[in-house]
């Protein structure tokens, strides 16, 4: 799988965080802020791997997050997280029937996550996406294109012919998890990519 700069600048910032997180929580597990950071690092962490890989990442994050629930269990930063775990494992479930589970349980957290904190504008955000992601479901399997965004793409041998529709589907892929990509890196490490996003790569 091929990564930009910035994929790979973000690849090394999540996984900081996740070995930060893991430290801090051999000091202190009920620190249930750091546990949202560990989840949500994972969460971010996932959408770098294969797909098997990437279920299993997210299941990760699930367990770090309801962890934190059960240390804080209103904190809608790690509901919000748990909202976009639920959507993923959504989106890497061919069959829609089991997806909508996993989308129904997004928004059931979405949900609980905006009555705690109602002026946060992504929560709403997030409210809304899951109202249209059955649609967009049905539209990328019947496209094939989960295989490719997600680590499980074409072959290098195959990579002239198909770098054009690399770039398609690698577009396609923030547009899917685009608000699930941002909004955990704005809600857990807005303070920390301030101020240590890597300098652009010299020209």
């Amino acid at each position: 799988m091929e990564f930009s700069q910035e994929d790979f600048d973000r690849l090394l910032l999540f996984e900081h965080a996740r070995k930060t997180a893991e430290s801090n929580y051999a000091q202190n597990p009920l620190d249930a802020d750091n546990l949202t950071k560990w989840g949500g690092a994972l969460l971010e962490l996932s959408q770098f791997q294969n797909i098997a890989d990437s279920k299993n990442m997210i299941n990760d994050a699930i367990s770090k997050l309801e962890e934190a629930l059960l240390v804080d269990p209103v904190k809608h930063e790690a509901l919000w997280c748990l909202g976009n775990a639920q959507t993923s494992q959504a989106f890497l479930t061919p069959d829609i029937d089991e997806a909508k589970v996993f989308f129904d349980k997004a928004r059931d957290y979405f949900q609980k996550a905006a009555d705690e904190n109602p002026s946060n504008e992504l929560y709403q955000k997030s409210l809304e996406n899951t109202d249209k992601a059955t649609d967009l479901h049905m539209e990328i399997h019947k496209h094939g294109l989960v295989q490719q965004t997600l680590g499980g793409g074409p072959s290098a041998s195959s990579n002239e012919k198909t770098s054009k529709k690399k770039k398609k589907s690698s577009d396609l892929k923030y547009d899917i998890f685009g608000w699930i990509i941002l909004a955990v890196g704005i809600v857990a490490w807005v303070g920390m990519t301030k101020s240590h996003v890597p300098p652009p790569a010299p020209r």
